[in-house]
């Protein structure tokens, strides 16, 4: 799809003639924003009285006197004492969980402060492969955002025998992708870690193809931080990594030449713990990067997206101008393109954003995208054509049956009593679960979910193909206090139809209309029924942000409302069916177990053997 950009950030070599004239007054700037307190994150100083002029969208100049850049028709921006910082980047990123394109993606961060990011779309890749990723570098390249995408590594996150996805990829679906443009800057996160470290044909293949094309490769590694494997993970070139949780990961991985990446999401809270080995550990911080991972529209809208970040690591006692850094420069120098974004300085594109007040409160008030304003006091000023998905992106949800109650039974291996089972035990404001035994009843051969244990029945049901395959296991930490029931199509990574409650009723009353929905999320229970529809992949709403956020927090209310006071409940129940995070997940092949011998497949029931003691 060939669509005018309107937001031009051309080749800083293409630029050079009119910004070194520009410089020399020679020929007069576009923009200047004058008399600010510079954010130096290259030099960590804080700079009063300075000015910065603009050629197009590049900066041409940065002093204290720019008066011989200025002419009739410049436009000029007093910064009247304001701090002038550079533009926040987001060093890992999934759009889709946000459930927004990234149009409305755009218009709900740039007036936040935040002008770009790294964004991993291996929720869309998932569904739709190729197609759906090059979709949202088409439509990234239409916004102000410095927009760089990574080809998804996992499609799947690990193989065919333990989960179903729309599409796979492999070296040459990356060697496809990577040749897109500069813009596609390198492999997603890299979470099959055990394919990598025990030497997988494509895993290896896929980071080869990205060393090969120049790029860089992230990581996702949950073993511990001191297990002998991460430098074997290191050794493939991996030089990035936002699964950290304790100090003790962010210190290991950059003894090992990593960036590690302290992740603030709507439902992981890894900041407070990870900046310590900042704090108190006392590690130079360049190779600290903070980073967002998922964040919900509805946080977005009430708290922030990278502004947020920033503002929470300053308050763990980070000094502001570090915490910019680690927001902006390291973040560019992580990915190879400090010399575009990340800083001002002369050369670079002017991204830059107006703080008021103390720096420390992060109080953006104006932010400017490729040299032009773009945002101001929290409202987009500029706008843009609107990017139109196609038919087919709108109908990805295929059961290929209609389902009923009997679908989420559980046949039990005696007819009467009880039974021993694994359980899927969710642990709030973090990406792992907890693998808990549990003593069940069973009646009529069949296991019950039981409220009085907080015992839910969990399903995942493939929707790309109309297999038929789906798996019913058992979840705990939910907190349903009456019958209730939550069916969605956002299912990371594979994004089946993911269905939890207490009602085997409900739970087909919930799939069946996210399945009218053409994907979405609806909650049913005692106080009704409230939908959110995804249509885009069964991941995103073509709604405006508001509308969306205004959504999302109805399914937050009506979870509430049936006892689920989980933090961010959708996108932590949204996780469950991700085999690659330990340490017990569901998809659609059945319980996928994840510890230090890798992951593998279990029965629901627990056997009365040594080996399962």
């Amino acid at each position: 799809m060939d669509m005018k950009r309107v937001f031009q950030r051309p080749p800083l070599a293409d630029c050079v003639p009119e910004l070194i004239a520009t410089a020399r007054g020679e020929r007069k700037a576009s923009l200047v924003i004058r008399g600010g307190t510079l954010v130096n994150v290259v030099s960590g100083e804080l700079l009063p009285g300075m000015s910065i002029a603009v050629q197009g969208s590049r900066i041409a100049y940065v002093g204290r006197d720019v008066s011989h850049t200025i002419g009739e028709d410049t436009v000029i921006i007093e910064a009247e004492g304001r701090y002038m910082a550079p533009g926040l980047l987001d060093g890992h990123c999934h759009i889709e969980s946000t459930q927004l394109t990234v149009t409305e993606f755009a218009k709900a961060v740039l007036p936040l402060g935040v002008t770009g990011g790294f964004f991993d779309p291996h929720e869309i890749s998932n569904v739709l492969g190729l197609k759906g990723l090059r979709l949202m570098l088409d439509e990234a390249r239409t916004t102000p955002l410095a927009a760089y995408m990574q080809v998804a590594s996992c499609v799947p996150s690990t193989g065919p025998e333990l989960e179903t996805t729309g599409a796979s990829f492999g070296p040459a679906e990356v060697a496809e992708a990577l040749s897109w443009g500069p813009d596609m800057i390198g492999l997603g996160e890299v979470m099959n870690f055990p394919g990598v470290v025990y030497g997988d044909d494509v895993m290896i293949g896929e980071i080869q193809a990205t060393l090969r094309a120049g790029k860089v490769a992230d990581g996702h590694f949950t073993w511990a931080s001191d297990d002998w494997r991460l430098p074997v993970y290191a050794a493939a070139g991996i030089t990035g990594d936002h699964e950290c949780v304790t100090p003790e990961d962010v210190a290991e991985r950059i003894r090992l030449g990593m960036y590690a990446k302290m992740r603030q999401g709507s439902a992981w809270h890894d900041v407070a713990e990870t900046i310590r080995a900042s704090t108190e550990m006392g590690l130079d911080t360049r190779r600290m990067m903070l980073v967002t991972d998922d964040r919900s529209a509805e946080s977005l809208l009430h708290e922030g997206q990278m502004d947020f970040v920033v503002r929470h690591a300053i308050a763990q006692g980070v000094k502001p101008v570090t915490a910019f850094q680690m927001a902006t420069l390291n973040t560019a120098e992580r990915f190879g393109v400090a010399r575009d974004i990340g800083s001002i300085i002369p050369g670079a594109i002017a991204d830059i954003i107006l703080l008021d007040g103390r720096l420390a409160e992060v109080n953006v008030t104006a932010t400017i995208a490729a040299g032009q304003l773009v945002a101001e006091y929290g409202q987009m000023v500029a706008d843009w054509d609107g990017f139109v998905y196609p038919a087919e992106v709108m109908d990805t949800v295929h059961l290929g049956r209609e389902l009923s109650a009997a679908d989420f039974r559980i046949a039990a291996p005696v007819q009467e009593g009880n039974v021993p089972v694994r359980v899927i035990r969710v642990t709030e404001n973090h990406v792992d679960t907890k693998e808990v035994r549990m003593t069940v009843p069973v009646r009529h051969g069949e296991v019950a979910s039981d409220p009085a244990q907080d015992l839910c029945k969990i399903a995942v049901f493939e929707r790309h193909h109309a297999s038929g395959s789906h798996a019913v296991a058992l979840v705990t930490g939910v907190g349903f206090t009456e019958p209730a029931a939550i069916a969605m199509t956002v299912a990371h990574d594979s994004h089946n139809l993911l269905v939890i409650g207490n009602d085997d009723e409900l739970m087909t009353q919930a799939a069946k209309q996210a399945v009218a929905l053409r994907g979405g999320v609806v909650v049913v229970s005692a106080s009704g029924e409230t939908r959110f529809p995804l249509p885009i992949a069964g991941l995103m709403s073509p709604a405006p942000f508001a509308e969306v956020a205004a959504q999302s927090e109805g399914i937050s209310r009506a979870l509430q409302q049936a006892g689920c006071m989980l933090n961010n409940a959708l996108m932590t129940l949204s996780l469950l069916a991700l085999v690659v995070i330990p340490e017990i997940r569901l998809s659609d092949q059945g319980l996928v177990v994840i510890g230090a011998d890798g992951i593998r497949k279990v029965s629901l029931f627990v056997e009365e053997d040594a080996t399962e003691a």
